[in-house]
């Protein structure tokens, strides 16, 4: 048996209702395998956290409700009730976190008020929706025993219905969250949303007769995905500029070709026909950075740099931020050395270099952080980076964790002064990860722009799943960078190519001459990462799509002895080592002889990537997106799903058919 987050044995296990074989089976896998050890404590922790929240919340007073609520409950009521391995199946960190805070609304803080005034002691097993103390024959209407389970806990519904669907909501039970749409009694309207993302215009087609070269800086980031993830789940279509389509690409992994020994990654192509106009081309170019075993990860000096400011009180920013960063703290080992820095009106260390064999005062530290006052970020990012240098590992790993939901609002505030403080300090030798929470205030366009100056990634979690593929199962990749500063320069050949579109990376574009400019700054790429771009290519003799560009006056393109060999176009990647100033060049060619006539006859990660695309451009509304159709998408996405042993393809189908029913704006 191999480790899967997702097995509902898991939930079955820590709630004590797993026998025989299967239980032998689990622990025998707890005892073999470190990354379901901590995953096992992490479920537990969090479980915990939330029924401490939970049960701390104030009570509302009782009240009787009106007739309209009394019929929402009695069909609620009347509704049949989950079989418990449906929430098993509900996903393993998210069905723990759901179950705990089910029992503290069956059985509230202590015992409940019936609605005769008496006390009802507190049943451990009792069902939402099963009878109620006078049981079936009791005399009363199936509204009037809906109304005394449900209507008179009010210490078990912690201050309103409304409150628990969104600590639920927020801690990733979105199917329990989901079922309490019918008991909102304020129908309070939601507060407008301040949420702030960078204007994105999509890539034009350009004709290679006015520019054969295509530039721009790659991008490992896939934040946009989880942040788009969000929207769809709570049923609202993305704004068009949080949706970055190479962050929605590469939020994946493909089976790229394996780099060479003693290269920092491996070059990959393949060509087949563009889904989104007919006759033409699209190109897939894959980028993969080798793997690093658990136990080969130098020693980590990590800064956790915490926002604890008042607009991180919600359930999903903070409580959620906490049991993220519990999930990394359960893989460190002796060598490492944690920190943890916070900023609300003034930054403060909050705990001294710890050594990762002391989880305890490292979870301690963790647990006491509460969110309150304003926002100094410029103090606490100059606190933690003072820190982290100052206890640096030479050859290890050194890096500042940001966590934040980006609304700065004391201090420097502009996102210039911001990206130059973290320019400065990077030259340090201490990169920075940018990891994203909460909603309504969200500030995307500030966390990329910080995460892009200070050499490093940037993620937004949305759930404890997220958090654990970012910071455990991929956090070699995310944490170790085998090589930065990379960027790809593509030259196309006028003989086969007219033109050319490179989808997505729009706020990656550079200057041709930026290529060889060592002093520019580019992306850079970690352990495992593999980075994936897409061209739409226009073959020779068809017209180019373009805004109309005048030809050149004093000019003539002539063909060199190259452009008769049949070649399609030049791959060049110009990257440093980590601890380089000059950068090395790798190259390869794409002939036009390894086009595939169609789609059927490319690989699943051709397919697979060109569906995510799709999905993206429709999102985007994209000029670009051409005759595609949302059928076609789902079709084209369900048809290359492959193995998916972590189901992250078979999640992103179910993300297209929700986009797919949402209204067209």
């Amino acid at each position: 048996m191999t480790f899967d987050p997702d097995d509902w044995r898991w939930t079955a296990y820590l709630l004590d209702e797993l026998d025989g074989d299967d239980r032998a089976e689990i622990e025998r896998l707890i005892a073999a395998d470190p990354e379901a050890r901590a995953y096992v404590d992490s479920l537990r922790g969090a479980t915990d956290l939330l029924a401490r929240d939970l049960a701390a919340a104030p009570a509302a007073a009782p009240a009787r409700l009106d007739d309209v609520a009394r019929r929402r409950i009695e069909r609620a009521a009347a509704a049949p009730v989950r079989g418990r391995r449906r929430w098993w199946m509900a996903g393993g960190a998210a069905a723990v976190i759901g179950l705990a805070a089910i029992a503290l609304l069956r059985v509230g803080p202590g015992a409940s008020t019936g609605r005769d005034g008496k006390q009802v002691a507190s049943t451990p097993g009792s069902t939402v929706g099963s009878a109620g103390p006078a049981g079936p024959s009791g005399g009363s209407s199936a509204a009037d025993r809906a109304e005394g389970r449900y209507a008179d806990r009010s210490q078990a519904f912690a201050a309103s219905a409304n409150d628990l669907k969104e600590r639920a909501g927020y801690y990733g039970v979105k199917d329990f969250a989901n079922g309490f749409d019918d008991l909102d009694v304020d129908g309070a309207e939601p507060p407008p949303s301040a949420e702030a993302y960078s204007r994105i215009d999509d890539h034009g087609f350009i004709a290679t007769a006015t520019d054969a070269r295509s530039t721009f800086s790659i991008d490992v980031d896939r934040a946009s995905y989880a942040n788009v993830r969000r929207f769809l789940e709570q049923g609202q279509r993305p704004p068009r500029d949080a949706v970055r389509i190479e962050e929605l690409v590469n939020y994946f992994p493909y089976e790229h070709t394996e780099p060479r020994a003693g290269q920092p990654f491996a070059i990959t192509s393949e060509v087949g026909p563009s889904p989104w106009h007919a006759g033409y081309r699209l190109l897939k170019i894959g980028l993969q950075a080798p793997a690093i075993a658990d136990e080969k990860v130098p020693p980590r000096n990590l800064v956790f740099l915490i926002d604890t400011s008042g607009s991180m009180q919600d359930a999903n920013k903070l409580p959620l931020l906490q049991q993220s960063l519990a999930l990394l703290v359960q893989t460190l080992r002796p060598e490492d050395r944690i920190s943890i820095v916070a900023y609300a009106g003034s930054a403060g260390l909050v705990l001294a270099p710890t050594s990762g064999s002391d989880r305890p005062a490292i979870m301690a530290a963790l647990e006491q952080l509460q969110s309150g006052g304003g926002t100094n970020g410029s103090a606490g990012i100059q606190l933690a980076y003072e820190v982290a240098a100052k206890y640096a590992r030479a050859g290890g790993v050194n890096r500042v964790i940001l966590c934040t939901d980006g609304d700065y609002n004391l201090g420097v505030t502009s996102d210039g002064d911001l990206t130059r403080l973290i320019e400065r300090e990077r030259e340090r030798g201490v990169f920075l990860t940018v990891l994203g929470f909460g909603q309504g205030n969200y500030k995307d366009a500030t966390m990329e722009s910080l995460a892009d100056r200070g050499n490093g990634n940037y993620g937004y979690i949305d759930s404890l799943r997220e958090a654990q593929k970012l910071l455990v199962r991929e956090g070699g990749g995310t944490l170790v960078t085998v090589a930065k500063d990379v960027k790809l320069q593509v030259e196309f050949n006028p003989a086969t190519v007219a033109g050319y579109r490179l989808v997505g990376y729009e706020n990656r574009a550079l200057a041709h001459q930026d290529f060889n400019d060592d002093k520019k700054d580019a992306g850079e790429i970690g352990a495992g990462h593999a980075v994936t771009a897409l061209y739409e290519l226009v073959p020779a003799g068809e017209p180019v799509p373009t805004s109309g560009v005048d030809p050149l006056k004093y000019q003539a393109v002539q063909p060199t002895a190259a452009a008769t060999t049949g070649e399609l176009l030049t791959i060049n990647v110009r990257y440093k080592r980590p601890d380089s100033p000059e950068s090395s060049l790798l190259t390869a060619t794409v002939d036009a002889a390894t086009a595939r006539a169609s789609l059927d006859a490319t690989s699943i990660d051709f397919r697979w990537a060109t569906s995510i695309a799709s999905f993206g451009m429709m999102l985007r509304d994209s000029p670009h997106r051409g005759t595609m159709t949302w059928r076609e998408i789902q079709a084209l996405a369900a048809g290359a799903i492959g193995p998916d042993l972590s189901g992250e393809r078979r999640e992103a189908v179910g993300l297209i058919e929700r986009a797919a029913a949402l209204p067209t704006p």
